[in-house]
């Protein structure tokens, strides 16, 4: 998307007073009108729409913005599509609900919220996918929250600071390997470079969630315990369930690419429920499209066994669709390259480039909700600056992923931020205080920036 021609281009201030605009509408709708993304964002659409029209923006030209905006996000939607297949097979196998079960086991009195945001991290840079890590394990810490009652918020914070900090971290990453390839950085010198800015963002969200842990009673203990009887007397606890999991693993390590690897794993998944649970095969293929049915008769347990499906997706690929295509609108008319242009021209020194760097990739997050956009127009825009300034390219890689990667599970309409918000079934603005990791990281990586500390100079 990156590569359209505008077919205006206004000034600065209407491009400001656009953005503005789109932003007050979204916000207002979701924060104090309790709206779903949908609404607000097809109404920024329609806005832009007017807008162009009234710039004598010829119709055919915005179609095409708004097309070319949501081809952009088919790979994320086949990915959301297969989730969903995912989530379904692996509740048939019996996989969730035994790392569920496991999950139990791991719980010490103290320092819950801090083994889940351990936990995740681990998970995140074996699987090097956070939407994933979230949707599986993830989902597994969100069943032993609700059944200890500690809070859903910070438990799904912790789960979000630990599953980007793993996507950020690992080799595996599409990000990570999206950053470091666009700037012809070597992926593990981008690696280790992110750890000057990661490693402190992870001691420091590890600390604080160390303090926030409750202290967990005996009278809680046997509630779990009850929980964990309950979950096998589901039928779903075989240690065989843990196999969909370690394929998905060696997949990826034998860097499978993602679609193949959720296939193949669901795949097994549903295969291996033929050995505790054998269905119709018109039963089966009804459950992987409408997600798996808990009819246990507790409604605890109920709530958290029944989820997944193809069909739990369209919500997702609903906000993915609408927020790329008014993306491809901010495009078409000129909007983004003019408030692009206007920041590239303010740089002069290393503190500012840096500044404006990771305020552009997170601005991006916020208008159009599209983390690799942000990485690829910050990239585009700023290499030309870093260089200026006598930057070397992996500081700009790191900034991308300090303010581009991390940033976008906190837009409630972006796309990270509406599928977390589905699978954990937690709102964004609910987690978006506790997901101190996603916080931190934009913040340290400006620090470094105005004082030199870190920072690689061109030799």
């Amino acid at each position: 998307m990156f590569q359209m021609k505008p077919a205006y281009s206004p000034t600065l201030w209407e491009a400001y007073g656009v953005i503005i605009l789109i932003l007050c509408v979204i916000s207002s709708s979701i924060i104090f009108a309790g709206s779903v993304p949908h609404i607000p964002l097809l109404a920024s659409i329609v806005l832009l729409i007017f807008y162009g029209k009234m710039k004598k923006v010829p119709f055919k030209q915005l179609e095409a913005g708004i097309a070319e905006g949501a081809r952009s996000g088919m790979g994320a939607i086949f990915l959301f599509f297969f989730i969903g297949l995912l989530i379904s097979a692996w509740m048939m196998s019996g996989t969730i609900p035994l790392l569920i079960y496991t999950g139990f086991e791991l719980v010490t009195p103290q320092f819950f919220y801090a083994i889940v945001f351990i936990a995740t991290s681990i998970i995140g840079i074996c699987i090097g996918s956070s939407l994933t890590t979230a949707a599986t394990v993830g989902v597994a810490f969100i069943g032993i929250a609700s059944a200890m009652e500690a809070s859903l918020a910070i438990t799904a914070g912790a789960i979000v600071s630990g599953a980007f900090f793993g996507d950020k971290m690992s080799p595996l990453s599409d990000t990570t390997n999206l950053a470091s390839a666009m700037l012809d950085v070597d992926l593990f010198e981008h690696i280790r470079n992110m750890g000057w800015t990661t490693i402190p963002a992870f001691a420091a969200s590890l600390l604080l969630f160390g303090i926030l842990s409750p202290e967990i009673s005996a009278a809680e203990f046997d509630k779990m315990a009850k929980f964990q009887e309950a979950l096998v007397n589901t039928g779903l606890i075989h240690w065989y369930g843990i196999l969909p999991l370690a394929l998905l693993l060696a997949m990826i390590i034998w860097k499978v690419p993602a679609l193949i690897s959720l296939a193949g794993s669901s795949i097994v998944a549903v295969g291996l429920s033929y050995l505790h649970s054998p269905l119709p095969a018109a039963k089966a293929l009804g459950i992987l499209f409408s997600g798996y049915v808990s009819e246990t008769g507790s409604k605890e347990m109920d709530a958290l066994l029944t989820r997944g499906g193809v069909e739990s997706m369209m919500f997702t690929i609903g906000i993915v669709i609408l927020a790329l295509s008014m993306g491809g609108l901010l495009f078409v008319l000129g909007i983004v390259p003019k408030l692009l242009s206007s920041i590239e021209s303010m740089l002069k020194r290393a503190a500012s480039v840096i500044t404006a760097s990771a305020l552009c990739a997170v601005g991006i997050n916020t208008i159009i909700g599209e983390q690799y956009l942000s990485i690829l127009l910050t990239g585009e825009a700023f290499q030309p600056q870093f260089k200026k300034v006598g930057l070397a390219n992996k500081n700009l890689s790191r900034v991308l992923e300090d303010a581009g990667t991390v940033v976008n599970p906190l837009v409630p309409w972006s796309i990270c931020g509406a599928y977390l918000t589905s699978v954990l079934g937690v709102h964004t603005l609910e987690y978006l205080p506790f997901a101190f990791f996603c916080l931190l990281s934009p913040v340290l990586t400006v620090v470094f920036g105005y004082t030199g500390k870190t920072l690689t100079y061109i030799k």
